[in-house]
C-alpha cells in the first residue's frame, strides 16, 4: 500500500510513519458524508470533526471498518499516527482538506461495523442471571459457574446511534439492555485468556433489543433467542481502541462505568469490573475450536439492572414508540435510540 503525496501533507505520508509501538489511542467511527461519496467509510472521530481513514492512509478506494480491521495492528499504529501528525499539522487552521475531515455535525453515524462478521452475546454478569432465575423460582444453574455461555445473534438488522428501532407489531413486552461489545481486531483461534487482550481492537456500547413474550414463547421449546431478538441490535457510538482505556484493566478485569436512561431517567447502574467471567475468559471460549475474525463481536451479555425484566414493570413498563433510550458506557459514549 502506498500513499499518494498530494492527499493532505507532503510530508506526511503513509511511507514516512514509523512502526515503532506506538499506542492506537483513538475513538473509530463509521460514517457518511456527501463530500466523502455515498457508501459508509471508516472515520477517526477527532473532536468536532471526523477524518476519512482511507484519505489518512493514501488509500485510493473508500474503507469500510472492517477493511481497517482486515488490514492489521501495523495499519492501526499507522492510521492514529497520522491522524496525530493531521493534528498538529492543521492546530491553527481556519481551513482543513475537505477529502479528509468535515464537521462530525455534518455527517451521519452510523453503527461502527454496520456489517460484523459473527456476533456472539455472553452471559457474563452474575447479578442479571441471578435474578432472570429467580424470577422463574430457579438458583442459577452450576454450568453457569464452569464455562462462559454464549448464542449467536443476527447480524443484520444492525441500528446505530441515534436511529429509530421498530417494534415489532407481535411484540407487547419490548426491552432494551445494556451492554459492552469487544471487537476482534487480530484474528486467533484457541486462544488463551492469557493473550486475548492482544486480540481486542477496541469497545463499544451495545444493546441487545429483546421482545421479551416472543422470546418467552420459542425459548419454552428449549431453543432460542432467535425471533426475540433479531429485529434489532444496535451498536456505537464509536469503537474506542483498548489503549484509550488500558488504564482500567486490570488482569481480566475492565472497569467501566455502565448507565442506562429512559425518557431521562436513569434506570440503570453498573459496572464492567462486576462481570463474572471477564473479556479475557469470553475470549478464550469463544475461540475454541474457532477462528475469531476481525470484525467478530463479542458482547458482554446485560450487565447488573440493565434492562426491563430485571427491574420489573413496578419501576418501568415495557418500552412503547416515543420512548427514548440512552446507553452510555465511560470512556465510550452514549448510544441513544427511539422506539418507533
Amino acid at each position: 500500500m502506498h500513499a499518494n503525496p498530494s492527499m493532505w501533507s507532503n510530508e506526511n505520508h503513509y511511507e514516512a510513519l514509523e512502526f515503532n509501538g506506538n499506542a492506537t489511542n483513538m475513538k473509530l467511527t463509521t460514517y457518511t458524508h456527501p463530500l466523502h461519496g455515498i457508501e459508509p467509510v471508516a472515520g477517526v472521530l477527532q473532536g468536532d470533526r471526523v477524518l476519512n481513514a482511507g484519505e489518512l492512509l493514501g488509500h485510493v478506494q473508500p474503507m469500510s471498518m472492517l477493511d481497517l480491521l482486515r488490514d492489521g495492528p501495523e495499519v492501526m499504529v499507522a492510521l492514529a499516527l497520522a491522524t496525530t501528525r493531521f493534528a498538529e499539522i492543521h492546530t491553527d487552521s481556519v481551513h482543513v482538506p475537505r477529502n479528509v475531515a468535515v464537521p462530525s455535525w455534518e455527517s451521519t453515524m452510523l453503527a461502527p461495523i454496520t456489517e460484523p462478521t459473527s456476533i456472539r452475546d455472553f452471559y457474563a454478569f452474575e447479578q442479571h442471571v441471578g435474578s432472570g432465575y429467580k424470577k422463574r423460582g430457579r438458583e442459577i444453574p452450576a454450568a453457569w459457574f464452569e464455562v462462559p455461555v454464549f448464542y449467536f445473534a443476527h447480524t443484520g438488522n444492525i441500528f446505530g446511534p441515534d436511529d429509530s428501532i421498530p417494534k415489532p407489531l407481535e411484540c407487547a413486552e419490548l426491552d432494551f439492555e445494556l451492554e459492552l461489545a469487544a471487537i476482534i481486531g487480530t484474528p486467533g483461534r484457541d486462544i488463551p485468556a492469557e493473550r486475548a487482550w492482544e486480540h481486542i481492537a477496541g469497545f463499544t456500547v451495545m444493546n441487545d433489543w429483546s421482545a421479551r413474550d416472543i422470546q418467552r414463547q420459542e425459548m419454552g421449546v428449549g431453543l432460542g433467542p432467535a425471533k426475540g431478538k433479531d429485529f434489532a441490535t444496535s451498536f456505537g457510538p464509536v469503537i474506542v481502541t483498548i489503549d484509550e482505556i488500558k488504564d482500567r484493566i486490570s488482569g481480566d478485569s475492565l472497569d467501566l462505568r455502565m448507565t442506562a436512561r429512559v425518557n431521562d431517567d436513569e434506570v440503570s447502574s453498573d459496572s464492567t469490573a462486576s462481570m463474572y467471567w471477564g473479556f479475557p475468559k469470553l475470549i478464550e471460549r469463544a475461540s475454541k475450536h474457532a477462528e475469531l475474525r476481525p470484525g467478530d463481536i463479542i458482547g458482554s451479555g446485560t450487565c447488573g439492572t440493565g434492562c426491563i425484566l430485571e427491574l420489573g414493570t413496578d419501576r418501568l413498563a415495557w418500552l412503547q414508540p416515543g420512548d427514548e433510550i440512552e446507553l452510555e458506557v465511560e470512556r465510550i459514549g452514549k448510544l441513544r435510540s427511539v422506539i418507533r
